[in-house]
């Protein structure tokens, strides 16, 4: 089957999430093995929380430290000069305990890759697309 298959993804556990003693979640990649539909072999590395899914909060922390947005320093991560906590589970519950700082945290990262943004030149030159306050 792997030669009729129009997408192929290798998915493996890379490491165990750990809240004390017991563990809560998996830290996953997702390497695209064969893509007939984009271009192949792209890398995903995401949380899975057990009974949750897949972390939105560490989703929000990975790639606000990958382009700038999260300072992390030793374990500690750091916003606009305020502590998230110290290691990434900590982290994840202060953004969960305070959705509207994971929400400007989410805006801006979108705001950086320009995802989901329509720029108010774009959106005079078509009369379908609407123009985004940020």
């Amino acid at each position: 089957m792997k030669f009729y298959a129009s997408i192929r993804i290798d998915v493996r556990r890379i490491q165990t999430l750990k809240e004390g003693a017991d563990s809560v979640g998996n830290r996953t990649k997702a390497k695209i093995v064969k893509n007939k539909m984009a271009p192949p072999f792209k890398i995903a590395e995401f949380d899975i929380i057990y009974g949750q899914g897949i972390s939105r909060e560490g989703g929000i922390i990975d790639m606000g430290v990958e382009h700038g947005i999260i300072k992390k320093s030793g374990s500690w991560f750091t916003y606009d000069g305020d502590q998230l906590g110290q290691g990434m589970e900590n982290s994840r519950r202060f953004l969960r305990d305070n959705p509207e700082l994971a929400a400007d945290l989410e805006r801006l990262i979108k705001e950086k890759l320009g995802v989901g943004v329509v720029k108010p030149a774009e959106a005079e030159k078509s009369p379908k697309l609407k123009a985004v306050d940020g």
